[in-house]
């Protein structure tokens, strides 16, 4: 039987992760055995730098901050290696960094599910999200198609202009 001590450290990581994900606006479980050290360095550095807290876990302390949070799908993804990549600010980018990880791996890393706005998503869905733009490709993107009507309105009252200037021009 555990000592007291380990099962308050067990439920005080439980309340720490329930915070964290009831804090976050997506996150990611993977299967991340058989990946390299250099592998793995690099990925965290990628998450890192995206902003994105990534955290190998036990499962059992992630089924009971699942439930607690409100995210009891995720019992059946809860086998095996099990790594939790949370975002509190960019939804897509856990999806987006670790879903091209686990395509370039060939194998050795695999994406087991994702949860989004108290919704659990499967592989497909998480790796379907990873192909999406990134936030500022979709901004750029939502910019380039409010300023075309605009850029041809423009472009039309300039020939306006030019041409009832050049008729005014050619009758002086």
């Amino acid at each position: 039987m555990p000592s007291e001590k380990i099962l308050q450290a067990k439920k005080d990581a439980v309340v720490e992760l329930v915070e964290k994900l009831k804090n976050a606006q997506a996150g990611v479980l993977v299967d991340y055995i058989g990946i390299n050290v250099a592998d793995d360095t690099k990925l965290r550095r990628e998450l890192r730098e995206a902003g994105v807290e990534y955290t190998v876990i036990k499962n059992s302390i992630l089924h009971f901050a699942a439930k607690e949070a409100g995210y009891e799908g995720l019992d059946a993804y809860l086998s095996g290696s099990t790594a939790l990549a949370l975002s509190n600010d960019d939804p897509i980018a856990p999806a987006k960094i670790l879903g091209k990880f686990a395509d370039d791996s060939k194998g050795k890393f695999s994406v087991k599910c994702g949860f989004m706005d108290g919704e659990i998503m499967t592989e497909a869905e998480v790796m379907e999200l990873s192909k999406l733009p990134s936030k500022e490709g979709l901004l750029t993107a939502l910019v380039c198609a409010l300023a075309s009507p605009i850029k041809g309105i423009a472009i039309a009252l300039n020939e306006i202009v030019e041409k009832n200037g050049g008729d005014e021009g050619e009758a002086a």
